[in-house]
């Protein structure tokens, strides 16, 4: 973490104005620089396993279903199994990875 220390000086108040957007922008990009060092390993891995062939291929039959359930105006089909399926896949993927980078 870094702190900043600032003396608090008295003038125009159009001043103190002016500074306020370059912290605020110094500020906002110390934030994106920690989030992109704090990456999740476990978001890593599951957006590699999504792009294997087996996950890919349930990822086309959940969103075919999606669409098909989108086209309608009323039914009573449901995406659920499809999603499950994607899931599984996609976790099954991640199990055989995640547990390497452990340490």
């Amino acid at each position: 973490m870094v702190f900043e220390m600032k003396m608090l000086t008295y003038g125009d108040p159009d001043d103190e104005e002016e500074d306020a957007p370059a912290e605020e922008e110094e500020a906002a990009e110390e934030e994106e620089e920690e989030e992109e060092e704090d990456m999740d390993p476990l978001e890593t891995i599951r957006t590699k396993c999504e792009q294997t062939e087996h996950c890919v291929h349930y990822r086309e039959r959940l969103e075919t279903c999606e669409a098909r359930v989108g086209s309608r105006s009323s039914t009573a089909e449901e995406c659920t199994e499809e999603l499950f399926d994607f899931l599984h896949a996609r976790d099954h993927c991640v199990s055989h990875k995640l547990f390497h980078n452990v340490k």
